[in-house]
């Protein structure tokens, strides 16, 4: 079967829901065979994550997660705000969750958090030649910890309930892959 015989087409899109984070959208979808289904779509802005790197540890953040219902340690990230580019947006949530700055970002990539349901990018960078300010300048609702960690212990405890996040697993795939490629 050629790809083409894959593509479905979207017919229309209603609005069921509109949070403060994200719009769930009902959409009529015509198979390659013209048969009707709707769907769910999650409409959301697009996310960032930043990678700090501070010698043989990474920059870290601990924090509550409601959808799972415990604490989290992640990389700091975030929402990319409107008009924001992801690297600026990179920027910011490393210095809000942190308080440190960087003279070096590189691009590793980015993802479709859940193409089944989201309509979103997650984008990751990697945070070189970091300096301190000192001072978290969290969002009101936010409440972060942040912690140095050694790279190999991260590795090592990637997937387990300390470290549960998915994507904090595809960034620190993405990280390992930039690696590779600088030492080829």
């Amino acid at each position: 079967m050629d790809d083409i015989n894959l593509i479905w087409n979207e017919h229309s899109r209603k609005e069921l829901i509109e949070t403060p984070v994200f719009k769930v959208m009902e959409t009529e979808s015509i198979s390659p065979d013209n048969q009707k289904g709707n769907y769910i779509v999650i409409e959301a802005k697009d996310w960032c994550a930043v990678i700090p790197e501070l010698d043989e540890d990474f920059l870290m953040v601990k924090q509550w997660r409601h959808g799972s219902n415990c604490l989290s340690i992640e990389f700091p990230g975030g929402v990319i705000d409107e008009g924001e580019e992801p690297a600026e947006a990179a920027r910011r949530e490393l210095l809000e969750e942190t308080g440190y700055k960087t003279d070096e970002l590189i691009y590793l990539g980015s993802v479709s958090p859940n193409p089944a349901l989201f309509s979103n990018h997650m984008h990751f960078f990697l945070a070189k030649k970091l300096t301190s300010t000192g001072k978290q300048n969290l969002d009101k609702d936010e409440y972060v910890n942040y912690l140095r960690i050694p790279k190999k212990e991260v590795m090592e405890k990637m997937g387990s309930k300390e470290y549960p996040h998915a994507l904090m697993a595809v960034a620190l795939n993405f990280y390992y892959q930039h690696k590779a490629k600088c030492n080829d």
